[in-house]
């Protein structure tokens, strides 16, 4: 592999040696997985279909405990922090969130300043704003009387996107941020998550299908396979002709995106057939 190795400095939230099994499983669905976070910056995990990408980011959100290794929050074990703590610091959005049946925009939004409240600090101006604000970046304040249940599936994800950000963390942890959304609307998400680093030194860590979505704006890729980190690093160093096929199963060329310079996945005519061929030998 061409990947460089992923730098040790920089991180708040970091995973070390992470093996991860579920009860009565016979292979472990994370293997001795380590990926330091860095600071600020875009990273973007990639790979097929129940490689476990959606597992180590609810591992770093403290959502599955490892069963060896260690998931660290400013250098203290995630769960050591208190519930609150852990939620004023890392934000989380998971794939298939469920919102209680009638809740309107608003109200769902509004519980991202959960972690905020307190015995002693109620609703406040500031957590009006931050409600306000998050409603406008993801274009939903015109939902925001409407119930949740009533909306599409682009429109449902744009609200809990939302919610996510209400919260307002250094931190945050999105799977599959752009699902049911039309691309003007994956561009907008990937977009904003663009400004949140650079803007507000947002750490942003998401799990995403599209290749090249993840070279243009991620900082770092980690690509997995069956459990496994296979490649991190910058797009340079990941997205390659190599890598694609040893994490895919597809070859395809990579070619500078005509836009912006980051590599650009352009698969190969017949790869879905040769992938199959691939996959008989």
């Amino acid at each position: 592999m061409s990947a460089s190795p992923m730098r040790p400095g920089g991180s708040r939230l970091a995973a070390s040696g992470v093996t991860l099994a579920y009860p009565g499983a016979d292979e472990p669905v994370l293997h001795d997985v380590s990926a330091p976070l860095d600071h600020g910056s875009m990273t973007v995990i990639v790979g097929p279909n129940a490689c476990g990408k959606s597992t180590l980011l609810r591992t770093f959100a403290r959502v599955l405990r490892p069963s060896a290794g260690s998931v660290t929050l400013d250098g203290k074990s995630v769960a050591s922090h208190s519930s609150k703590e852990f939620a004023r610091a890392v934000g989380f959005l998971p794939q298939s969130a469920i919102a209680p049946e009638g809740i309107t925009v608003g109200d769902l939004v509004s519980r991202g300043r959960y972690p905020h409240q307190g015995m002693l600090r109620q609703w406040s101006d500031a957590d009006e704003a931050s409600v306000v604000a998050a409603l406008d970046r993801t274009a939903t304040w015109e939902l925001r009387d409407r119930r949740v249940e009533d909306l599409s599936g682009g429109q449902r994800q744009r609200v809990w996107i939302a919610m996510v950000l209400a919260q307002q963390t250094d931190i945050l942890l999105l799977d599959e941020p752009t699902t049911f959304l039309d691309i003007a609307h994956q561009l907008e998400i990937m977009e904003l998550c663009r400004e949140l680093k650079e803007e507000h030194g947002t750490t942003v860590v998401a799990v995403l299908h599209d290749l090249n979505h993840a070279a243009r704006y991620a900082d770092r890729i980690i690509a997995m396979r069956a459990g496994r980190v296979i490649a991190h690093g910058t797009p340079e160093d990941v997205v390659t002709g190599e890598t694609v096929h040893d994490v895919f199963g597809i070859p395809a060329r990579v070619i500078p995106d005509p836009e912006t310079g980051t590599p650009l996945v352009v698969p190969l005519a017949g790869a879905r057939a040769r992938r199959a061929e691939a996959e008989l030998v």
